[in-house]
């Protein structure tokens, strides 16, 4: 399996051999896993041990005493009494159904929010979502528009590293084809709900991944395109599948595959 090889003018300039990795099975189930397991990155949280335990409220169970609460027609719970306001007198405390006490099951600080998944598992995620990208119908799936693209994945020369400039990057995107997916990534529409107050107002699609060895400046041409830059060691399924649905559009230099192949 042979793939074009495009220099930074949008020109065929070779072919290149595949990896065998691309020709894994895409395992939707096993992806979709990975990235939830990986997206697991929620902080734990609590509240305090103490909270609504912090009373002199206690209760009597004994009879034939002056504070006894046995034959009194009110529930056996813990009262304030003793040398209190009038107001606070036989009020309930402590436990669950009484105003002010303590939370019958309260978020705890020791529950694990994090996902886990076994190595191999994770590995074949990866390698099902490399795979995925060179499957035409699941990148369309994704949204993105390859229209003008003959073939898939995109390989480029490894001078694409090098680019600093983001002009440089859209020249070259518009010259492979891309041009409607450039397009696409400008596009943005305002959140629903509270998410606009906190930073997160507008929305927009995920664009191309470029997959590198070495950054040598693309990482500050795409930082404004909406465009991630991967190295070939750091993949994983969160960059490849995001969301858990695979056939990201990947961009890959000819050093990154050579890497992935190895």
């Amino acid at each position: 399996m042979k793939a074009d090889v495009f220099d930074l003018s949008g020109k065929v300039v070779g072919k290149v051999d595949l990896p065998k990795v691309f020709s894994e099975a895409v395992r939707q189930d096993v992806i979709r896993r990975a990235v939830i397991a990986t997206a697991s990155i929620r902080q734990p949280y609590g509240t305090d041990p103490m909270a609504g335990k912090r009373s002199s409220a206690h209760y009597h169970g004994y009879r034939r005493h002056r504070w006894t609460m046995m034959n009194k027609e009110m529930a056996r719970m813990p009262r304030i009494h003793g040398k209190v306001s009038p107001n606070l007198m036989w009020k309930a405390r402590i436990v669950p159904q009484a105003k002010g006490g303590r939370q019958a099951h309260p978020p705890k600080v020791e529950k694990v929010w994090q996902e886990s998944i076994n190595k191999k598992e994770r590995k074949l995620a990866t390698r099902s979502a490399i795979a995925a990208t060179a499957v035409r119908d699941l990148v369309v799936n994704r949204g993105h528009r390859i229209d003008n693209i003959k073939q898939l994945p995109i390989v480029v020369l490894d001078n694409m590293q090098e680019m600093k400039k983001s002009k440089e990057l859209v020249s070259f995107l518009t010259a492979i084809g891309l041009e409607q997916e450039l397009k696409k990534l400008k596009e943005r529409k305002i959140r629903a709900g509270r998410g606009k107050a906190r930073g997160r107002k507008y929305k927009r699609k995920v664009g191309p991944l470029l997959v590198i060895t070495e950054d040598k400046g693309i990482g500050k041409a795409a930082k404004n395109l909406n465009i991630n830059v991967c190295r070939a060691e750091n993949l994983s399924a969160a960059y490849l599948a995001p969301g858990g649905m695979p056939g990201r559009l990947a961009i890959y230099t000819q050093s990154a595959l050579k890497k992935i192949g190895d």
